[in-house]
């Protein structure tokens, strides 16, 4: 990479991460040109020079947390030998996640990034098949295997992610009626029995 091409890639990162923070500080409406520009110390020229604009940073930083959960479920599963150890692996992987990057996962299970799942379904998934690739074809191997229950991709999706999710984002909420220990132990095997054969 050339000396001009490592300082673009730093003002990108830079831009990301005083992205992140503004959000985490002051919510989706807080994320204005103005904050993102002072809390970076990088030029509205930079900002749309590498991004085009703020729904494109916003964009971008929901892609970049959102290959990192992935990258981490792909790798959980992946030492896993079992489809059960899998489930356990994805579940736990998960939870800890939330638990270690917050204002990520804020971002991440937040109506911004469900408005822009909704309407960019294809396109996120199609950017991210190279993280979610390896999980479904793990998810194949133990389907044809007869570990786990022959549904569609999606359904199996549900089942494991939905109970997943819908803790997450209790706790991110800032509810305190979540446990995360507690359900990284009961959820796993609950969600194991829903895809038993």
């Amino acid at each position: 990479m050339s000396p001009k091409q490592q300082r673009g890639a730093e003002t990108a990162d830079r831009l990301l991460d005083a992205a992140l923070q503004v959000y985490a500080d002051s919510g989706e409406q807080g994320v204005t040109v103005s904050a993102l520009t002072k809390s970076s110390g990088v030029s509205l020229g930079s900002l749309y020079h590498h991004f085009g604009s703020v729904d494109g940073l916003m964009n971008a930083l929901l892609l970049r947390w959102l290959g990192r959960l992935l990258a981490e479920l792909a790798a959980g599963v992946e030492r896993s030998r079992t489809a059960r150890t899998g489930i356990r692996a994805l579940v736990r992987t998960y939870l800890t996640f939330i638990q270690e990057y917050p204002d990520a996962s804020r971002l991440l299970h937040s109506s911004y990034a469900d408005r822009l799942g909704m309407a960019q379904a294809k396109q996120l998934r199609d950017a991210q098949e190279a993280r979610l690739s390896p999980m479904a074809e793990w998810m194949r191997q133990h389907i044809e295997s007869g570990e786990l229950a022959p549904l569609p991709m999606p359904l199996i999706e549900a089942l494991v992610l939905g109970p997943v999710v819908a803790t997450a984002r209790r706790w991110l909420s800032g509810i305190d009626d979540v446990d995360l220990d507690e359900a990284a132990r009961v959820l796993p095997e609950r969600i194991w029995r829903s895809l038993v054969p």
